[in-house]
């Protein structure tokens, strides 16, 4: 492993680029720019603080359940772009790999780079809100963002590489990916609290491994605390095991993977 991360490394410039090239082309010849990537969770986090209020009477401060939206909607676009885009990753980069022998596991590593930048983006506006609605108290608390971001990221690389593999030599699965994100994302603690829902659906929802990771930025932005280090084993466990799994996919279908494209 080591020395597949070392590979990586050494051709740090290639997809380094790829990820420039990216963001250039994205927002090219657009006046907004950037902004566009914060544009879509505030305006749902606007629209979702607006009319939820109304029909969950849990909600008590609106204070509160705005940055608790607003980071969930920031995460979930994150992580649901990791997926829907890394299915096209190798797809898509099938020229580079036939010209340039480099590790695989670097074309969704320049999808969840540039999901990363929009994420940090994201997370600071995120702050903002957090201090002008909730105060400046607990700003010790935000230290834990640092692993709790890597591990996100980690997970997100990881996602990409899983699905991109997986489209090369089932296609369809990029029609699944769309429809098992619609269902994901209600069974994500995003505009609601983990907690709001009980019963056999709130187990359902404790076992999805994405609410840990969401528990994990609820703790230090919305609750002003440090996460329970039972909760940051927990994001680690499913870091690795995500990542072991695609390590695992890597070493076996690398090799292989220049004949499904």
């Amino acid at each position: 492993m080591s020395r597949y991360l070392s590979a990586i490394w050494k051709c740090r410039y290639f997809w380094l680029s790829l990820v420039q090239m990216d963001l250039r082309n994205r927002y090219r010849r657009s006046v907004v720019g950037m902004g566009w990537s914060l544009l879509n969770p505030i305006a749902m986090t606007t629209v979702i603080c607006l009319v939820f209020p109304r029909f969950m009477p849990q909600i008590k401060s609106v204070n509160h359940y705005a940055p608790m939206v607003l980071v969930g909607l920031c995460f979930w676009n994150f992580i649901s772009s990791a997926a829907r885009l890394g299915t096209k990753c190798l797809i898509h980069s099938e020229r580079y790999i036939r010209q340039y022998p480099a590790p695989m596991a670097i074309y969704p590593l320049r999808l969840a780079l540039g999901g990363a930048f929009h994420f940090l983006i994201a997370l600071a506006v995120v702050l903002v809100m957090r201090c002008c609605l909730i105060g400046f108290s607990d700003l010790h608390t935000f230290i834990s963002l640092v692993p709790t971001v890597l591990m996100i990221f980690v997970l997100a690389w990881s996602v990409s590489l899983l699905v991109g593999f997986a489209t090369a030599y089932f296609p369809d699965i990029e029609h699944l990916a769309d429809v098992g994100l619609q269902i994901l994302f209600y069974a994500t603690p995003i505009v609601y609290s983990p907690s709001a829902i009980q019963g056999k659906l709130g187990l359902l929802i404790r076992l999805n491994p994405l609410t840990t990771f969401v528990e994990l930025l609820h703790a230090p932005l919305i609750h002003g605390q440090f996460p329970d280090a039972s909760l940051f084993a927990t994001g680690l466990l499913i870091t690795a095991g995500f990542a072991g799994v695609s390590m695992l996919t890597v070493s076996r279908f690398e090799k292989k993977i220049i004949f499904q494209l």
